[in-house]
């Protein structure tokens, strides 16, 4: 077994890796709000005021950080006072993006921004730009922060909410390249001006207002809207998703060989390109870096489970997506001088899930899994590394076997998270920490198949294990990454 060397540089101390790289999206879509976090308070799944209980627990576990709502597709088709007041007398209106279902509106702005309590994460909402109006967007943020005599502050109350909640991060408008407005760039920027305008701070309530940034490589979006608009925003989005097939047939998620396993990596690798080269852009209109890059919708995408509606996007989660997640946010670890934010797409029952349900049933995906294996990077320092890596894969689908990054927390410690992409081969390593000592090392490790995954049969088939055989010696750690494995190591 050939032994591979990767190098951190403790004093080599960069950016600090934000917090909400590890957020989540949530979006009235399937299953994900409605059974997924939400029961409503009738239910006999255990539940606070209708959000579920081991959901809850299991996402304040993983520190989730930050959580997107209500899009998606469905933010520039929503309109937020459909949401509040009396649940009996909320307008129905039928999803047209996502089944065809009715949505009753009992999931709204109070009940997003209690989920979001109970979680301990911060709320990130997406208004509407495509079909709604300046006054809608505006009277909304007034509504959620505004604490004084005003028309919405007082409707607040009258919903039973007197006191403000604090509301940091808005989007205006979601896809308006698309779903959203089918818009070209200078006209969207234009609108974007003008709305932002009106999505105003009160009180203690600063925005961070986040513009609809471009669709993958969609290079001439980002130089158009920075043009026009860099000055007046705070965030970018960029939107991107793993196919392993094309759009018409974009594969299974279960059932899948090695040359599809390497081909879904390679597209995922995707990632690092895409945010080098949209900084790139933004660079030159915003050398300071005030305005972050938000990589708000990223994933895998693959046909729905057979027998489930086309328009709810359920899909299984093994460990190929486990390591598209490890690959993912080590990319945006690297580049967290830009990335400040990162939702990955979804929550629950949608897309690449942390969290599956069924009725009472809760299922932990991989993907949570490697949320857990990295929420020691949460604000902590960048380190620099350098690792020595083997070209794997099949046919055309190559790419380096190791994925890694490291950082130091606010105590000292180091941490390590390294991705062994080989579908089929260990990697024995050696990690070299150069510019301190230290005493101790322990690691844990998600490994398996590249396509096992948990289902509620079988909720644990995959999960952390302890990573035994790591050892620490003359400031070396040595240890054996399982094929298809993803390690956290911790040195102290």
């Amino acid at each position: 077994m050939i032994m591979h060397r990767i190098v951190v540089h403790t004093k080599d101390k960069r950016s600090r890796i934000n917090r909400n790289i590890y957020g989540n999206f949530s979006e009235h879509l399937g299953r994900c709000i409605y059974n997924g976090v939400y029961v409503g308070e009738d239910s006999d799944i255990p539940n606070i005021n209708g959000m579920r209980t081991d959901v809850v627990e299991a996402l304040r576990y993983i520190r989730l950080p930050v959580l997107r709502w209500p899009g998606g597709c469905f933010a520039d088709e929503y309109h937020w006072k459909d949401g509040i007041g009396p649940k009996a007398s909320r307008k129905k209106m039928v999803n047209t993006h996502w089944g065809g279902v009715v949505e009753d509106n009992s999931f709204g702005t109070h009940e997003f921004l209690e989920l979001c309590r109970q979680i301990g994460c911060a709320p990130y909402i997406n208004g509407n730009l495509g079909s709604g109006t300046v006054q809608e967007m505006s009277e909304w943020m007034e509504y959620m922060t505004f604490d004084g005599i005003s028309p919405m502050a007082s409707l607040r109350a009258q919903n039973g909410h007197p006191a403000p909640w604090r509301v940091q991060y808005f989007g205006v408008g979601n896809e308006n390249w698309g779903c959203g407005g089918n818009m070209r760039p200078s006209y969207y920027a234009d609108l974007y001006r003008r709305y932002q305008t009106y999505v105003r701070n009160y009180g203690e309530n600063r925005v961070f207002r986040i513009a609809c940034g471009p669709n993958a490589d969609d290079y001439n979006w980002t130089e158009t809207v920075m043009q026009i608009a860099g000055a007046y925003m705070d965030g970018l989005s960029l939107h991107y998703y793993t196919v392993p097939g094309d759009w018409n047939q974009k594969g299974s998620a279960t059932e899948f060989d090695e040359e599809t396993y390497y081909r879904t990596l390679k597209r995922a690798s995707y990632m690092e390109e895409l945010v080098t080269k949209h900084a790139q852009i933004m660079d030159r209109y915003d050398p300071a870096h005030k305005v972050g890059l938000v990589v708000d919708e990223w994933g895998t995408w693959y046909d729905v489970e057979p027998g489930t509606n086309p328009g709810f996007l359920y899909q299984q989660n093994t460990m190929r997506d486990a390591m598209v997640a490890a690959l993912t946010l080590n990319i945006f670890n690297a580049h967290s001088d830009r990335v400040v934010m990162a939702n990955i797409a979804q929550l629950a029952n949608v897309l690449q899930s942390v969290i599956l349900t069924e009725g009472k049933k809760m299922v932990r995906t991989p993907t949570y899994y490697v949320f857990d294996l990295f929420k020691q990077h949460q604000d902590a320092v960048l380190l620099g590394t350098f690792a020595e890596t083997t070209e794997i894969g099949v046919q055309a689908e190559k790419l380096p076997n190791l994925s890694v990054s490291a950082s130091e927390d606010a105590s000292g410690n180091v941490h390590i998270t390294v991705a062994n992409l080989s579908a089929t081969e260990a990697c024995a390593t050696e990690i070299s920490l150069i510019g301190r000592v230290f005493q101790t090392a322990s690691g844990r490790v998600l490994a398996g198949k590249m396509d096992d995954y948990n289902d509620f049969d079988t909720p644990e088939a995959v999960s952390i294990r302890p990573l035994t055989d790591v050892l620490l010696e003359n400031g070396v750690v040595r240890c054996t990454l399982p094929a298809c494995s993803v390690a956290e190591i911790t040195v102290c």
